[in-house]
């Protein structure tokens, strides 16, 4: 048996966007649909102080591989789907293996 991790980091644009805290405002309610759709944690984690710009990490555990694919490629469809106003500009994905034995 072994686990699988999955790991994205999704950068949106948010064009529209002219202040920090109107970007807080959809940060915060993306991560939490995100969470309540998927079961998954979420951060942002990069250009903080941009106002048009947000940089997510998203992980997932799953028992395989393919699932953890599967759930990191519905969350990108879902963004992009859910909110129009968010130009995707860049995503990438990471597995990670793990033996629970070895926890």
């Amino acid at each position: 048996m072994s686990i699988a991790i999955g790991v994205a980091r999704i950068a949106l644009r948010l064009p529209e966007n002219h202040s920090l805290k109107g970007k807080r405002q959809v940060v915060k309610s993306l991560i939490a649909r995100l969470h309540n759709k998927f079961n998954v944690a979420a951060a942002e984690v990069d250009t903080l102080d941009s106002w048009q710009i947000i940089t997510l990490a998203v992980a997932c555990v799953a028992n395989e591989e393919g699932h953890a694919h599967r759930v990191l490629a519905s969350i990108v469809s879902f963004t992009q789907s859910e909110r129009p106003d968010l130009e995707l500009i860049d995503y990438s994905t990471e597995i990670i293996r793990a033996d629970p034995r070895s926890f």
